[in-house]
This record gives structure tokens, C-alpha cells and sequence, in this order.
């Protein structure tokens, strides 16, 4: 069985991502906080949005730059939930912890403003999103992008974009773009769970195991190449079978990670669909007591 003692703590955590996370954080809490009073309409921002923005790029270093990034190189079922957590759990923390008033200075801008309400039309995010997502799982794309760094690093980029472009008409920040009713986000969401169905089923079904970056050693040494530079040949040499911790077969293992990935899936979008539902019966029912109740004022002699 392989272990993690090959691998260094730069390895391992990849400081500089690790540094580029806490330089946005900073960042953001220096603009909702002492540089607030510079934003047009700012109001304080609640300690609870500013965990949830943190949390959220914390998650997505956590998939995406931490030990679960270099664990994805190893199991395919960590590498999807790697993919999970980066694409459908950290943009919307995200979008939830912006304020309106932060973000609303920039879509406001003519230019800018056109390209984000053309990018994030409903039909053209949902069908973006998922054919990106699942066109990089069918096997052949899947190992190239793994196995060539440049084309790697800007295929997750787009998804990345992609990822936010869906999330936005759900919780965008300036609901006057693209804004849905909740209606609509509850038919929208359901229909991002089908189009991301067959990626999952085509994983979790197939026959054998499809992906040689996780079973052909030479493939996966090319593609954890990348990560640990200088020990991919020591690792190669410790290649045992068809996977390297002995719990999980490869194809098990295949399968697990599309299980992952698809209740993930699930967990995410029943919170979202929980949120929008709850949100518009509170504002509802608010509606109903003002009508109820409505307060009279006398005219001031």
C-alpha cells in the first residue's frame, strides 16, 4: 500500500495557493470592513456572511490546493470529491458571503455589466456547466487534461467560471441580473440535477475501469508528475496493482467516486432548493401579515 511519506509539506498543502487564499480573504474582509465606507449603499456586513464567504474559499483550497487535491491523484474517488466540493459547494459560500453593495460598483459598469448579464442567462449557464463537467469525465478527455499541465490548468479555469455562471441566477449578489423567480430556481436546479446525471451514471455503471490515469502506471506517473516533482519515479517503483491503497479495487473505487459525486450533487442542490423555498415563504408570509396588519399613520397638522 502507498503512503503518504513521499510527499512534502509543500506538497501536500501548496503554500502559495495556500497564501493566494489568504491574501482574497484579506482582501475581502478589508473591503467589507474599514474600506466599506468608500461603496455606495454599503451596509455592515453580518459576521455569518463573512464565514460564509470564508468557508467557501477555504473549501475550494481544501479540494483544489490541500491534501484532498494530491489524495484525488491517488483514488479517483477522492478526485471527485475533490470536483465536488470545488464546483458545487464553494461557489455558491461565495456568492452568498458578497454583498450586494461590494459587487454592484463593477456590474454596474456598462461594458463589465453586459458581458456578466450574457454570460449568466439561465439556459446558457445550466447547458455551459454540465457539458464541461461532463464532457471532461468521458475517459479519453479525462486523461489528456490530466496528463498535460497547461491544458489542465485552464480546462479547471473555464469550469471554475462555469461553476459561478450556474450558481449566479440562483444567488447572485445583484438579482437585478438575470434574477429568477423562485419558481423558475427550483425548475432551474432540477434541471442542473438531470444534466449532470449521465456523467455520474456513465462512472458509477461502466463494465471496468475507464481511466488510465488511474490504472496505467505510466499514465498516472506522467499525471502526479505534476504534483510532487522529482518523486514520480519513486512512487512508480511502489506500484503494486491496480490501486494503490488496497481497500478499494479500481473499479470500486470508479464507482464509489461517482457515488460521491452524485450524492454531493444531491446534498447541494436539496439546500439550495431548501433555501429558495424557505426564503420565499418567509417573504410571503411577511407579505400576508403587512396586508393583515397595515399600519395607519395620521397626517401631521
Amino acid at each position: 500500500m502507498l503512503g503518504l511519506q513521499y510527499f512534502t509539506f509543500w506538497e501536500l498543502w501548496n503554500p502559495r495557493q495556500m497564501a493566494l487564499t489568504v491574501a482574497i480573504g484579506a482582501v475581502y474582509l478589508w473591503l467589507v470592513g474599514p474600506r466599506r465606507s468608500r461603496f455606495a449603499g454599503s451596509e455592515s456586513v453580518a459576521v455569518r456572511q463573512k464565514a460564509l464567504f470564508l468557508l467557501g474559499i477555504a473549501v475550494y483550497y481544501f479540494a483544489q490546493g490541500g491534501p484532498l487535491n494530491l489524495l484525488g491523484h491517488l483514488m479517483f474517488s477522492a478526485h471527485m470529491t475533490a470536483m465536488a466540493i470545488a464546483y458545487l459547494v464553494a461557489p455558491p459560500l461565495i456568492l452568498l458571503g458578497i454583498p450586494g453593495w461590494l459587487a454592484r460598483p463593477l456590474v454596474s459598469r456598462k461594458s463589465v455589466g453586459a458581458v456578466v448579464q450574457a454570460l449568466t442567462r439561465p439556459l446558457i449557464t445550466v447547458v455551459t456547466f454540465n457539458v464541461l463537467f461532463s464532457f471532461y469525465h468521458l475517459p479519453l478527455v479525462h486523461d489528456y487534461v490530466m496528463t498535460h499541465y497547461t491544458v489542465h490548468t485552464i480546462y479547471f479555469f473555464v469550469l471554475l467560471i462555469a461553476a459561478f455562471m450556474m450558481w449566479w441566477p440562483i444567488i447572485s449578489p445583484t438579482p437585478e441580473l438575470n434574477g429568477l423567480s423562485e419558481l423558475k430556481k427550483m425548475g432551474y436546479i432540477f434541471a442542473n440535477g438531470v444534466l449532470i446525471t449521465p456523467a455520474c451514471a456513465l462512472i458509477i455503471f461502466a463494465d471496468t475501469p475507464v481511466f488510465a490515469t488511474y490504472n496505467d502506471p505510466q499514465m498516472w506517473a506522467k499525471a502526479m508528475g505534476y504534483c510532487p516533482p522529482g518523486n514520480s519515479q519513486a512512487l512508480l517503483e511502489s506500484f503494486a496493482g491496480p490501486q494503490f491503497f488496497a481497500v478499494l479495487g479500481a473499479q470500486e473505487d470508479q464507482q464509489l467516486g461517482g457515488v460521491i459525486m452524485k450524492i454531493l450533487q444531491e446534498i447541494t442542490y436539496g439546500s439550495a432548493l431548501a433555501y429558495i423555498f424557505f426564503n420565499w415563504y418567509s417573504r410571503e408570509r411577511a407579505k400576508e401579515d403587512q396586508e393583515a396588519n397595515p399600519i395607519l399613520l395620521e397626517p401631521i397638522a
